[in-house]
């Protein structure tokens, strides 16, 4: 494996550990703690970013920068659904840090797997390109269509919340229980990573740059789910702009044999679409309160 692999593997490993000492407190983290470790997050990813543009050059350090986006933006609708399974389930503080952590730890050997297929699979079919494409188109139509109010937990997930909701004491779970909470949390995991995946692929190649900018993400998961806890609910119209993010990149990668987007005006449309979905979203929320 190459020293940079080792290098990043072992920095994921300390963020983790960091992690645990910042949030694996008594009771639920505060609020301000959480974002300030997300800051902490993103302000690291932002140097890894910079570091790839001194060293490969400033299209790799866009494209992680792409990446990382989609990959965080999508985290938003995937932590609203670890809100409803968390609420249904009355979990408390201690072990929604638990299973996140661990949710945390699957999504980065799941993120590794898919990548490593996904480009393995770019490199010596091409028709693989055009079914990713699709699958994203498919996807941005599900989140265009279905109305965030109406989120809920379905599938497997639904069916693992179902059966741990069945071996539930009060409001405390059982050790088998909570294994199965985890395993919802990773089943939900795989759920969105099979629209983010096909997203990345389609910004670039590079299994180096897919994996990091994805981890990157992924490790902010936990503080991102404290920090926002409060907030959540207020920014469903996000919703539809990761419609509208995954639509552009299935365009992208539909369209790339006639139509070539150069990866800085693709991370240009991605801060637009969150930009104006994140500000009509507070401005609904603003117009509720004042009604």
């Amino acid at each position: 494996m190459p020293i940079r692999w080792v290098g990043f593997l072992a920095l994921v490993a300390a963020l983790l550990l960091i992690d645990l000492a910042v949030l694996q407190r008594r009771g639920r983290p505060s609020a301000r703690v959480a974002w300030v470790w997300t800051a902490v997050l993103a302000l690291l990813a932002g140097g890894f970013a910079l570091g790839i543009g001194f060293t490969e050059g400033r299209r790799p350090a866009l494209e992680f920068a792409t990446g990382y986006l989609i990959e965080g933006s999508l985290s938003i609708d995937n932590l609203f659904v670890f809100l409803l399974l968390f609420r249904a389930l009355k979990l408390g503080a201690e072990q929604e840090r638990r299973v996140l952590l661990w949710g945390v730890v699957g999504a980065v050997v799941l993120r590794g797997a898919l990548i490593a297929t996904g480009t393995t699979l770019l490199e010596r079919f091409a028709w693989v390109q055009y079914a990713l494409g699709a699958v994203l188109a498919l996807a941005a139509v599900r989140f265009l269509l279905v109305k965030p109010e109406a989120a809920t937990v379905r599938g497997p997930v639904r069916w693992i919340r179902d059966c741990c909701l069945r071996y539930t004491s009060g409001t405390r779970l059982a050790i088998g229980s909570l294994l199965l909470v985890i395993l919802a949390v990773e089943a939900t995991d795989l759920v969105f990573a099979l629209d983010s995946i096909p997203a990345v692929l389609a910004v670039t190649r590079d299994p180096w740059i897919a994996f990091t900018s994805n981890i990157f993400a992924v490790l902010g998961l936990r503080s991102l789910y404290f920090a926002m806890a409060g907030v959540l609910e207020r920014l469903r119209l996000l919703h539809y702009g990761l419609g509208c993010i995954l639509a552009f990149v299935a365009f992208k990668m539909l369209a790339a044999r006639w139509v070539t987007i150069p990866a800085a005006e693709s991370l240009a449309v991605i801060v637009g679409i969150l930009a104006v979905f994140a500000m009509l979203s507070i401005e609904r929320r603003t117009g509720g309160s004042d009604a």
